[in-house]
């Protein structure tokens, strides 16, 4: 609190001694030190009073909590949450449904029954475009072309080094 040191009270109490006289001094000394003593008793109080209304502060605080878990704890017995969280779950589970298409299951899901759809009609336009990747040599989607390997000949190259070019362009 103060930086006072050993020679800082020296000088004090030299000029006390000085200012106040012998005679004095004791009476001084004493009524310094009551004074002194009634300030603690009010800072201990003030400290006391302060740590305790912090002390209500948090028990009000926790009790609010306290609180609101009661209320959340009682709000998720009454609905039930778990059950029914733990019937989804049963549900994502199921792996009855594994071979059949998704919309299969979206529909037996539902309980609705899925009827086979049948694909649009070409219309001029489909064809249009078919034409124009053919005259491009482009193929209308991206697929992996398979072409048939070559049928192997027991025939020698003609030259050790040579091997003849099988790509035809």
């Amino acid at each position: 609190m103060f930086d006072i040191g050993w020679s800082e009270l020296v000088v004090i109490a030299v000029v006390a001694l000085i200012a106040i006289g012998p005679k004095e001094l004791p009476g001084v000394l004493r009524m310094v030190g009551q004074w002194m003593g009634k300030a603690r008793k009010m800072a201990a109080e003030f400290q006391g009073q302060f740590q305790e209304a912090m002390r209500e502060a948090e028990m009000a605080d926790l009790k609010k909590s306290f609180d609101e878990v009661k209320e959340a704890a009682t709000g998720i017995a009454s609905g039930n949450v778990m059950t029914s969280l733990q019937k989804d779950v049963g549900d994502a589970l199921q792996i009855g449904n594994i071979d059949q298409p998704a919309d299969a299951q979206v529909a037996s899901a539902t309980g609705e029954p899925v009827a086979p759809t049948t694909p649009a009609e070409p219309t001029p336009a489909t064809f249009v475009e078919a034409e124009a990747h053919a005259a491009a040599n482009e193929p209308l989607a991206i697929t992996r072309e398979v072409q048939p390997e070559p049928a192997p000949q027991d025939v020698a190259p003609s030259a050790p080094g040579v091997l003849k070019d099988a790509k035809a362009s």
